[in-house]
Parts: structure tokens; C-alpha cells; sequence
């Protein structure tokens, strides 16, 4: 898989942890906040009929439950691997959403990190950044 550009966000899931309270355990029944971990729009076909990235112009791999992926900070340059926990974000909701650091921008939120794994590279008071994720 090429690097993808667009937008990181984060969510709660599994346990309390900082600011989240106790939730659900997302689609892959593992996800906790307190864990790098993250929600994919395309983890399987269920999931690719809700979140529809292609709507928005956005292509993205099939991956399923587990799966690691390396998402970079395109302000900073911080980078965290993470691995599938859920579905989402919803992309289709947020066509055309852009988040920018100087020149340095994403369009479309295309992954959702947990709280642990979002806060490794940038503050959760920020919540968008633009980012690149890949699988190396």
C-alpha cells in the first residue's frame, strides 16, 4: 500500500482511560483506549458500506483485524504504529474536511487512532491532523 494522506483523528473505545469512559469494544471486539490501536474505514466489507471513503474520493486497502499500520504526524513528523481494533471513522461524513499545519495539509479523515496512540504524536486537545498512513 502507497501512503495515504488525509486526516487522524481519535476515539474511544474498550476501558476508561484518560478522558475516556468505559465503551465498547469495537468491531474486532479487542480495542481499548489505553492501547495503540485504530479504527480503519475499510476492515472488511460491512464496514466499507458504512464508512464509504470512496464517496469522498478516498481509496483505501482492505485490511482486516490486527493489521499494523504507521500513521505520521504531518505537523511534527512524530510517527506511531498501530493495529486495527474497529471500524471507522466514518469518511463519508466529513468529504471534504481539511486539517492544515502551515502548507502541510489532509483532506478526509481516513484513520481514527485510540487516545494512546493519537497522544504519542500529537495532543488530544488538538483533535484533526493532517497525516500520512502506511504500512511500513
Amino acid at each position: 500500500m502507497a501512503a495515504v494522506t488525509g486526516e487522524v483523528s481519535w476515539f474511544c473505545c474498550g476501558s476508561a482511560w484518560g478522558p475516556c469512559a468505559s465503551t465498547g469494544r469495537g468491531a474486532c471486539g479487542t480495542c481499548t483506549s489505553g492501547n495503540f490501536q485504530h479504527a480503519w474505514p475499510n476492515a472488511s466489507a460491512a464496514c466499507l458500506a458504512i464508512t464509504r471513503p470512496d464517496t469522498c474520493g478516498t481509496s483505501l486497502s482492505r485490511r482486516t483485524c490486527g493489521f499494523v499500520h504507521y500513521t505520521t504526524n504531518l505537523c511534527n513528523g512524530a510517527r506511531v504504529g498501530t493495529s486495527i481494533a474497529d471500524c471507522g471513522p466514518q469518511t463519508d461524513l466529513f468529504c471534504g474536511e481539511r486539517a492544515c499545519c502551515g502548507s502541510s495539509c489532509g483532506t478526509n479523515r481516513i484513520i481514527d487512532l485510540t487516545p494512546a496512540a493519537y497522544s504519542a504524536i500529537a495532543s488530544l486537545s488538538t483533535g484533526l491532523r493532517p497525516c500520512s498512513v502506511n504500512t511500513v
